[in-house]
């Protein structure tokens, strides 16, 4: 059955509906901890449960990445979803987090939605059709000055463990740019490159289904994807995005 962007939206914000009934009574939401600095909720669980739900109910031949169950049938062809990125940010009541679905096809990612369900702001993109906010394309910025730029990042829970945990790296980068943001959603940060807020986004330490749908997304609005190393290709242990024009410009400080 061919993949439909109006059906995928409709599941999509059908499961940023059951994340406000929690966001909204978030004082009865108990916050459970997968590690010291990772967390999860019944949100997590019970969008990730309607999500696989609804998509492999109506696209039987594509298996199942989630965050919280893992992977289950067919994982050539797959959705891959975080149910809500940014739990931390969901349980203190704060507006950054989202919805992540992906769709991979022999490793290619085909498809891509990111819902903010507080903000009410949905991205998509289809692979060589472009992206949308909100049903509007979506470019990304011209900036070409990076001391005149505005950069996003995160500290992957500031793994304090890691030799390498972002702060000398945030440290250069700052003071060669006008504004840093730490908004708290790694899918959100893509989409916000994607749609020209910020010029660069870069992070560490994550997992595919942090960045998958929001690659894509971002790509599909003009944005370059590397490694730290300016290497073409996605790679969620390593991530930098930028609008294009300042990539030979931050690549030195990384």
């Amino acid at each position: 059955m061919p993949i439909s962007l109006a059906v995928l939206e409709e599941v999509v914000r059908e499961a940023g509906s059951i994340a406000l009934t929690y966001f909204k009574d978030l004082k009865n939401v108990k916050v459970h901890r997968k590690s010291p600095r990772d967390f999860v909720t019944a949100a997590d669980l019970a969008v990730e449960v309607f999500l696989k739900e609804a998509l492999t109910g109506r696209y039987p031949e594509f298996g199942f990445w989630g965050e919280e169950s893992g992977q289950s049938a067919n994982q050539t062809n797959r959705w891959i979803v975080d149910p809500i990125d940014g739990t931390h940010s969901f349980s203190r009541g704060q507006y950054f987090w989202s919805i992540s679905v992906a769709l991979e096809i022999a490793q290619e990612l085909i498809i891509g939605a990111v819902y903010a369900p507080a903000l009410n702001d949905y991205y998509c993109a289809e692979k060589g059709r472009g992206a949308w906010k909100n049903g509007q394309p979506i470019t990304v910025s011209s900036e070409d000055n990076l001391s005149d730029g505005m950069v996003a990042t995160g500290f992957a829970c500031l793994r304090s463990y890691l030799t390498d945990n972002n702060l000398e790296r945030f440290g250069r980068i700052a003071q060669n740019t006008t504004g840093q943001r730490r908004f708290g959603s790694a899918a959100l940060d893509l989409c916000f490159v994607a749609d020209g807020q910020v010029d660069a986004f870069w992070e560490q330490e994550l997992n595919l289904y942090d960045v998958a749908a929001g690659t894509l997304i971002a790509r599909e609005a003009g944005a370059t994807v590397t490694d730290f190393q300016g290497n073409q290709g996605l790679f969620p242990k390593q991530i930098l995005v930028t609008n294009g024009k300042i990539l030979n410009q931050i690549l030195p400080l990384m």
